[in-house]
């Protein structure tokens, strides 16, 4: 059902040095950094990372969070998204649609549900 976890962070390398120890004792690869400064850690059943919130206010209570789910095409991510408006969600960042990332090509779209928690769609294309 999930696809990521974002988490907001104030301290980056103070995050990155806690979640290597922490997620390394259950097997789990360091985290890699990529050059925007978010950190990931990858495994088989999903993805978290950890990020300064892009509105550039302080990390808390999940400012800069995101609960990632996965999706099985980019039709079902619009329709995930056309379903969120529907039903009261808000319609934020840009418009359902491909992005290139430093983790492969991404089909993403984002909502902000009616409490105001930020929610997204992701599809992995398979690889060219």
């Amino acid at each position: 059902m999930f696809s990521h976890v974002m988490l907001g962070a104030n301290d980056l390398e103070a995050s990155k040095t806690f979640y290597d120890a922490t997620l390394g004792a259950l097997g789990i690869a360091p985290g890699r950094t990529d050059p925007v400064g978010r950190t990931a850690y990858l495994h088989p059943g999903g993805m978290l990372m950890l990020t300064r919130p892009i509105d550039g206010e302080p990390a808390c209570h999940a400012n800069g969070g995101t609960i990632g789910f996965a999706a099985s095409s980019p039709e079902a991510v619009d329709a995930w998204h056309a379903a969120g408006v529907a039903a009261g969600g808000t319609a934020i960042e840009n418009p359902p649609g491909l992005r290139q990332s430093p983790f492969g090509p991404l089909y993403l779209a984002y909502l902000r549900d009616p409490a105001g928690n930020k929610l997204c769609a992701m599809h992995r294309p398979a690889a060219a």
